[in-house]
Parts: structure tokens; sequence; C-alpha cells
């Protein structure tokens, strides 16, 4: 049986892969580390989130792909493919990261623009002259 665990994370347009292996705590997005990869310490942070909860910051090396939407939907993607990742490994973690609500699919999405508005619901602007 093989240590490395896949895991698949999906927010707003974007789809996560991840694969966690145990190891030094190296976090590679992309080719890139996850710091170099994500500008925003707020979207470090919220990949890092998982790992954190079950304090394995240092435990486990994690290899991630994200396609699809922009920085956001990639960072919650790939918190979501982390965290599927790591109750696969041990499932003592499945309580810790699901009352964390790391393995909880964020279901909002973008609302479609409709016709005769601006935006979604933004109307023109009303001219009354």
């Amino acid at each position: 049986m093989s240590t490395t665990k896949y895991g698949t994370g999906r927010r707003k347009t974007s789809i996560a892969r991840v694969w966690v292996k145990p190891g030094t705590g190296k976090v590679i997005i992309k080719g890139k580390p996850v710091r170099e990869y994500f500008e925003r310490s707020l979207h470090v942070d919220q990949v890092l989130a998982p790992l954190s909860a079950i304090s394995g910051l240092t435990k486990y090396d994690v290899e991630a792909t994200a396609q699809g939407g922009g920085k956001t939907g990639q960072a919650g993607a790939i918190r979501m493919g982390i965290a599927r990742a790591l109750a696969q490994i041990d499932e003592s973690m499945h309580t810790t990261l699901s009352k964390g609500g790391f393995l909880t699919r964020d279901s909002r999405m973008v609302e479609r623009k409709k016709y005769g508005r601006k935006k979604a619901r933004r109307s023109f602007q009303f001219s009354k002259r």
C-alpha cells in the first residue's frame, strides 16, 4: 500500500488535485512553493489551515495542481483537497477536519448576469431627466 494519498477539492470554478505524503512540510503548487504561488498571505494561511488544525505542518509534504477560477477559488479547492487526503491517511483526523469545516464543499457560485441589468442584480443608473 502506498503512503501517498490523493484528494480532490473544488471551490467556485476551481478544481484542485492534491497528493499528500509523510515528509518535512514542503507545500508545492504547480511546481512552485506555496508562498511563491500565492502572493497574499490570506491564501497561504487558507491552504495550510487543515495541516495546522491537526498539527501536521512539519509532518506532511503536499503537491497540488489547480485549474480554473482565480487565486481565491484555487486556495479553497487546495484546502479541501488537502483535508480529504489527510482524512484518508488517518481516520482519527476526520472528526477534527470536519469540525473545522475543511471537508465541506463551499457551494457558493457566482450568480449569472440577467438581461436588462448591468450585473446579476445591479441595474443601470436611473435618469430622472
